[in-house]
């Protein structure tokens, strides 16, 4: 081989490597799927049943919205009632007689022993009062939240057990976002970055801002997950719409 020869091969040699190493690393899956987020609700819970009883109204259809606070569901508590309305008179007769033993104790008429047994009855009492009260306390069901009703798993007149699942209720005050993102766009994305969000439903692009990045990055798909925010109001959007991310890296960013 001649000296002009090898020479060339190594200048191509040496080429080669330079054209390797500033050659981009190589796109993940990731890099090349959609991303697609679902909106979500600002917050959601299933209000259950206390009590074993019966479901005497339900004021509010399935999408109606409601006030925090504002009942939801009322039982029919009759038979609760009857019995607080029991402990109570209880309580009364177990007071009069404490009461009286006090006066028959002042005159040296009564033992210590019958005193202090008249007194615990009393105490008794005033604690099935108590219980009594909670219990009918549970006849209704507030809303813990603002927010409209997802989903009556309930109807008026059925008879529902202690655990049982009345309504799906949520909060979409605010409408949030949560999506998958290479992890080596944390070069780049932060708390507060901006971006829009094309909702497959509407057919219309949405203002959304990061407000969470996962607390880790998954090592196999090299990806984090990202929570944003619905930036305004718009009456259409509903939590469960879906649709793509369009998030554009900045001037100077790193891919």
């Amino acid at each position: 081989m001649s000296i002009r020869r090898l020479g060339a091969l190594l200048a191509l040699g040496l080429l080669a490597g330079q054209s390797q190493a500033t050659d981009p690393a190589p796109s993940t899956a990731l890099d090349k799927r959609e991303i697609r987020a679902q909106l979500l609700p600002k917050r959601y819970t299933t209000l259950a049943a206390e009590i074993g009883a019966k479901v005497n109204r339900l004021p509010l259809p399935e999408g109606a919205a409601f006030r925090q606070g504002q009942v939801l569901i009322q039982f029919d508590c009759s038979l609760q009632q009857a019995q607080l309305n029991k402990a109570k008179a209880a309580l009364s007769a177990a007071d009069k007689t404490w009461q009286a033993n006090r006066r028959l104790a002042e005159l040296n008429s009564i033992g210590r022993v019958e005193l202090e047994t008249s007194e615990a009855e009393v105490h008794k009492a005033q604690a099935e009062v108590a219980g009594n009260a909670a219990m009918l306390g549970k006849c209704s069901v507030a809303a813990p939240f603002a927010g409209r009703i997802a989903e009556q798993k309930v109807r008026e007149q059925q008879y529902v057990q202690p655990g049982q699942a009345l309504l799906e209720i949520l909060d979409d005050s605010t409408l949030e976002l949560e999506f998958i993102v290479p992890s080596k766009w944390l070069a780049w994305v932060r708390v507060g970055t901006g971006f829009q969000v094309r909702i497959d439903e509407t057919g219309k692009s949405y203002p959304a801002k990061v407000q969470r990045i996962g607390a880790k990055v998954d090592p196999v798909s090299q990806s984090v997950k990202l929570s944003a925010v619905i930036d305004g109001r718009f009456t259409e959007l509903i939590a469960g719409m879906s649709g793509r991310v369009q998030m554009a890296m900045p001037e100077g960013g790193s891919k």
